[in-house]
């Protein structure tokens, strides 16, 4: 299994980013997709997650603010971030769970500027 995330970038705070992550490989349809994040001197933290049957969670730092969706015909998890904020500054992480395994994406930098 392998996942390949992107989308990541700088932008102005107030602004918008959306990034994708695509699996492949044996995917069971059974699963959970996420992102975390891991800012310089911080732990990862997780950023939102959603399962195959569209149930999502979000920390309570991105509510209101970040939307998590999936297209299960392409394996592919998506984070629309808006409203950003510097404190979002971060290298963002996707990750596969099923059958209890994790599965992690390469990181993708994300930049907000004040």
């Amino acid at each position: 299994v392998q996942l390949q995330a992107s989308g990541g970038g700088l932008v102005q705070a107030g602004g918008s980013l959306r990034l994708s992550c695509a699996a492949s490989g044996s995917i069971f349809r059974v699963n959970v997709m996420g992102w975390y994040r891991q800012a310089p001197g911080k732990q990862r933290e997780l950023v939102a997650a959603i399962t195959s049957a569209d149930i999502t969670m979000y920390a309570d730092s991105v509510k209101g603010r970040f939307t998590i969706s999936r297209d299960n015909a392409k394996n592919t998890v998506y984070l629309q971030m808006n409203s950003l904020k510097p404190e979002d500054t971060a290298v963002y992480y996707c990750k596969l769970e099923m059958h209890s395994i994790h599965y992690w994406g390469q990181g993708t930098q994300v930049t907000v500027s004040s």
